[in-house]
């Protein structure tokens, strides 16, 4: 008999996920357990790594019990993760030397200015496709080395092991037998030439890193190791961070394909083939898969406000009880009134980057009305999205074939339609929006034989909902006008 299931675990920020998949794409089961964040001091997040570990094992052993399948019947296991987060930890013991730093965390802040002031600015994004921040890996990795004694020392006798979370799960899945993570991973480290697909040793020089401490960087794609599951081994075949998962589950496999995640804030993502783009315009250079030999490569916006504006307008200003509510007061006026909202609580992202923007409605008359300023939030997450879809198009000279949707938001037929007028492009909603968790299965079956190729998954795909343009262009350029108006009075707010 043919194994027919994939397993996909999810490692996320604030939960571990586990969903079981089978060939037909059919979710057949899913479990998720929350793990404790900690914040030591101001700007700092970590995690347990050991409390990751534990609770990504519990809820994957939990799906398997729960479904009823037999362990033989598993073809394979795919690893999707909270990117940059970095975790070091005793080869000989398999135990972290430290907590977790989360991505979120900002205490390198100054390392990465002194790497700044050295001149390693254009060093950095040429090589690694990215722009200088705290936000990715190596900083992590140079502050644990410099803060837990005798860190550097074993690890430059390879005896303390540096990974993102991916390599973390394999590490102690496979039993300490595989030290390795994938090329989307490996590229958001800040450590990773995405142009030779390698460790970069002069980064590695200015930090103080040893390269004995590394994992091997493979393809997204193949067998990396087994999993003893009830004495079952199970090959783990398929890994990426968590925006590079959802962007190969939602099949955005040809340049020009791109998908927008719609969560707390907006991650959009599109395929610019095997040939990086350097942006010019404010996005960072990223890789989106690597099959076989060959990798191929994305152009990444993030916004830092999506569907936050709308938890912001329920908890503070307490205009709804439920955030699906927005949706419904937002179709109660024809239009916004004039208002817009700009939601830049923590400065904005991409392609702005000020971090001394401040939220900002503009364009209240005695007329305005809840409703208008609900309708105002909805459409500013439309517009912040749409500025990413110029950056991209603009950096790449492909116009976008269409945009397709998932995350929470995207369940919000007003935002959904509004997305599709104000880009003048189609947006398409798939029918299974756990899309991170499906790219990790997508991958893991293509390593075992589950899928033969790209077509055969491009065809399970399905659309659930085609939102098309509706709006005259002369509007939309007008709304568009007025929305970067209203941006402009935003900037440099706390300066």
């Amino acid at each position: 008999m043919e194994k027919k299931y994939i397993l996909a675990l999810d490692q996320g920020t604030t939960s571990s996920r586990a969903i079981l998949f089978d060939q037909a794409q059919n979710i057949i089961g899913i479990s998720q357990k929350e793990f404790t964040q900690f914040y030591p001091h101001e700007g700092w997040v970590e995690h347990d790594a050991m409390e990751i570990w534990s609770s990504q094992y519990a809820v994957m052993m939990e799906v398997i019990a729960q479904s009823g399948i037999d362990p033989h019947d598993l073809a394979a296991i795919g690893i999707t993760n909270q990117r940059e987060t970095t975790i070091l930890w005793d080869r000989e013991t398999g135990r972290p030397i430290h907590n977790a730093i989360v991505w979120q965390c900002r205490r390198t802040a100054e390392l990465v200015d002194s790497l700044v002031e050295r001149g390693l600015g254009d060093h950095i994004k040429k090589t690694t496709g990215l722009i200088p921040d705290a936000y990715f890996s190596a900083t992590k990795v140079k502050w644990l080395l410099d803060h837990v004694e005798g860190a550097r020392e074993k690890a430059e006798r390879g005896e303390v092991l540096f990974g993102t979370v991916d390599s973390w799960l394999v590490w102690k899945l496979t039993g300490g037998a595989a030290h390795v993570t994938d090329v989307t991973n490996a590229s958001r480290t800040m450590l990773f030439d995405i142009h030779k697909l390698c460790w970069d040793e002069r980064l590695l020089e200015e930090l103080d890193i040893p390269k004995a401490m590394l994992p091997q960087v493979r393809s997204s794609s193949e067998i990396y190791g087994c999993a003893d599951i009830q004495g079952v081994k199970v090959p783990i075949a398929g890994m990426a961070g968590d925006q590079q998962a959802a962007l190969f589950g939602q099949t955005c496999f040809r340049p020009g394909d791109a998908k927008n995640t719609y969560g707390t804030g907006c991650f959009l993502l599109m395929n610019t083939g095997e040939t990086p783009v350097e942006s010019q315009n404010g996005l960072v250079t990223t890789i989106a898969v690597g099959l076989g030999d060959k990798v191929q490569y994305a152009l990444e916006g993030s916004v830092f406000v999506g569907g936050a504006v709308i938890q912001w307008l329920r908890d503070e200003l307490r205009f709804f009880n439920e955030s699906r509510d927005a949706e419904y007061y937002a179709q109660k006026v024809p239009d916004n009134g004039g208002v817009y909202l700009v939601p830049a609580f923590t400065g904005l992202g991409a392609p702005y980057w000020d971090m001394y923007a401040r939220g900002t409605i503009v364009g209240l008359t005695r007329g305005t009305k809840r409703e208008h300023i609900i309708r105002a939030a909805q459409e500013s997450i439309a517009y912040q999205v749409c500025d990413l879809v110029h950056a991209m198009e603009a950096d790449t000279g492909m116009p976008l074939t269409a945009l397709k949707a998932d995350g929470g938001a995207s369940r919000d037929r007003f935002l959904m339609q509004f997305q599709a007028d104000i880009m003048g492009r189609e947006l398409r909603r798939p029918a299974i929006r756990e899309t991170t968790a499906l790219g990790a299965a997508y991958l893991a079956g293509l390593a075992t034989g589950v899928w033969k190729d790209l077509t055969e998954i491009r065809q399970l795909w399905k659309c659930d909902n085609t939102f098309t343009p509706a709006m005259e262009s002369g509007e939309r350029e007008r709304l568009l006008v007025e929305w970067h108006k209203a941006v402009g009075r935003s900037q440099g707010w706390a300066k």
